[in-house]
C-alpha cells in the first residue's frame, strides 16, 4: 500500500494520529505527514495547527503533572532526577530563553516541562511561553519536512511518485540515525551539575 492510499482511506484521522503523537513527542511523525504533504496528500497549515496544538497541551499537561506531583514521582523514580537536575540548571541560565527552546534539545527535552513544573515559573507565564515555544517547533519541523518533501521529489522525479513504505522507511531510518548520533554525542559531552536543585514552587 502506498501512503497515498493510506491517507486516503484514514481522512481526518490522520491529523488525529499526528494530534495524539505530538502529545507525547512527535517530531519523527510531524516531519513524515509534512513530507507527505509535500505530494498534496494532507494540508499543511492543518497539519501545522495539529501539531502546534498537540504539542503545546502535551507540554502544559507534563507541567501541570510536575507541578502537582512532581516530588512523589522524583521519589518514587529517583533516576528521573539526573534529567530534572539537567533541565533546571538550563532554566537557571537562559531562563525564557530555555523555556522557548527545550523541545530542539535532546537529552534534556523530555524532562524539561516536568522539571518547570517543579520549578519558581508561575503558570501563567509557562503558559504564554509554551504557546509560542510550540508554534515555533511545530512551524520548524513542518517547514523542515515540507522542504525536504519538495527537495525528494526534485531531485528524484517520476520515481517520487512512488512514495511508498520502502521510501517511507529509508527517510525515517536515516533521520532517526541522525538523531541517535546526536543523542550519544551529547551524552558524552554533557556534564550535569551538581549543585542543581529542583526549586519548590509558590502555593
Amino acid at each position: 500500500m502506498e501512503i497515498r492510499e493510506l491517507v486516503v482511506a484514514h481522512g481526518a484521522w490522520f491529523y488525529l494520529i499526528v494530534l495524539a503523537w505530538t502529545f507525547l513527542e512527535g517530531e519523527t511523525v510531524v516531519l513524515f505527514a509534512a513530507f507527505a504533504a509535500a505530494r498534496g496528500l494532507l494540508n499543511p497549515w492543518v497539519l501545522l495547527v495539529v501539531a502546534w496544538l498537540g504539542s503545546f497541551n502535551g507540554d502544559q499537561c507534563y507541567f501541570w503533572v510536575g507541578r502537582r506531583y512532581g516530588a512523589w514521582l522524583i521519589g518514587r523514580f529517583p533516576r528521573w532526577r539526573r534529567g530534572v537536575d539537567l533541565a533546571l540548571h538550563w532554566l537557571e541560565r537562559y531562563d525564557a530563553g530555555f523555556i522557548l527552546s527545550f523541545r530542539f534539545i535532546y537529552g534534556v527535552r523530555n524532562f524539561s516541562s516536568f522539571a518547570l513544573g517543579l520549578s519558581a515559573v508561575r503558570w501563567e507565564r509557562f503558559l504564554k511561553l509554551n504557546l509560542l515555544a510550540a508554534l515555533l517547533w511545530a512551524s520548524s519541523f513542518v517547514a523542515v519536512g515540507f522542504f525536504l518533501g519538495h527537495a525528494w521529489r526534485a531531485a528524484l522525479g517520476d520515481i517520487a511518485r512512488t512514495f511508498g513504505f520502502t521510501m517511507l522507511g529509508g527517510f525515517v531510518v536515516l533521520f532517526l540515525g541522525v538523531r541517535l548520533l546526536h543523542i550519544v554525542q551529547r551524552r558524552r559531552k554533557t556534564r550535569i551539575p551538581t549543585g542543581a536543585k529542583p526549586v519548590v514552587p509558590p502555593p
